[in-house]
């Protein structure tokens, strides 16, 4: 554990999900293989495409909407609405195709194995203090045997704009009725949960599982309150 900037007392923690509590990269390269397989499957004329060929769609779609990163559920709706409308089919039927092809994305986002030490150390955590999910992504807790530790769980989209934007660090906040200051989120993204958290007031704990170099910089605005290696140091803070 390594302190840079001073801690005061922690009155509750929010984690970010992916790639914090979990692993993120397997979940997301089996959900898209999944999600190709049954695009391939809906019409013959798809039998052979490509991720990139729904990607391009995507493409597409950001550049008619930028802001639309900040909901990715809504990101992939669109970009699947456009390509059943690109092959022909009615403003209806793209619709309930696009609802298919996102709920069946949604399903596969959302089989995830959570650790045992994650059980348990959210487990300790949450009967100590407050815990809530600050995401930019779109997997539910709820689904993967999480949601339990969590007194709610803001999305990107639905509940603000994405991190670093203070959105939803504000709207936790707010829930928990706690002064944004004795709030410590906990993330493994410098760029997005740490200097989001850090840009609202709230404190920073940096989840550096992967023992990256933080480069020392006085000026840095990225620098966390505290960086750890694993979830259980977490204890020590509390």
């Amino acid at each position: 554990m390594y302190i840079y900037r001073k801690l005061t007392p922690i009155s509750a923690i929010t984690f970010d999900l992916d790639d914090t509590l979990y692993d993120n990269k397997p979940v997301m390269d089996k959900t898209e293989k999944e999600l190709l397989n049954f695009i391939r499957s809906y019409d013959i004329r798809f039998s052979t495409f490509q991720f990139n060929d729904f990607k391009m769609y995507q493409t597409i779609i950001l550049k008619k909407y930028p802001d639309i990163y900040h909901n990715v559920t809504y990101w992939r709706w669109l970009a699947a609405k456009l390509l059943l409308l690109h092959y022909g089919y009615s403003y209806n039927h793209a619709i309930l195709g696009a609802n298919k092809i996102i709920s069946y994305f949604l399903y596969w986002r959302s089989q995830i194995n959570i650790p045992k030490f994650t059980h348990k150390i959210l487990s300790y955590l949450s009967k100590k203090i407050p815990l809530a999910v600050i995401t930019n992504g779109n997997a539910n807790p709820s689904v993967f045997g999480l949601g339990n530790y969590f007194q709610f769980v803001l999305q990107a989209g639905k509940d603000g704009r994405a991190k670093p934007f203070s959105d939803m660090y504000y709207c936790a906040s707010q829930k928990f009725n706690i002064k944004i200051h004795s709030i410590l989120h906990v993330g493994d993204s410098l760029d997005t949960d740490i200097q989001g958290a850090l840009d609202s007031g709230m404190q920073a704990c940096w989840l550096n599982s992967r023992k990256k170099i933080l480069s020392y910089n006085k000026i840095s605005n990225k620098f966390p309150h505290v960086e750890i290696k694993c979830l259980a140091s977490l204890i020590a803070l509390i």
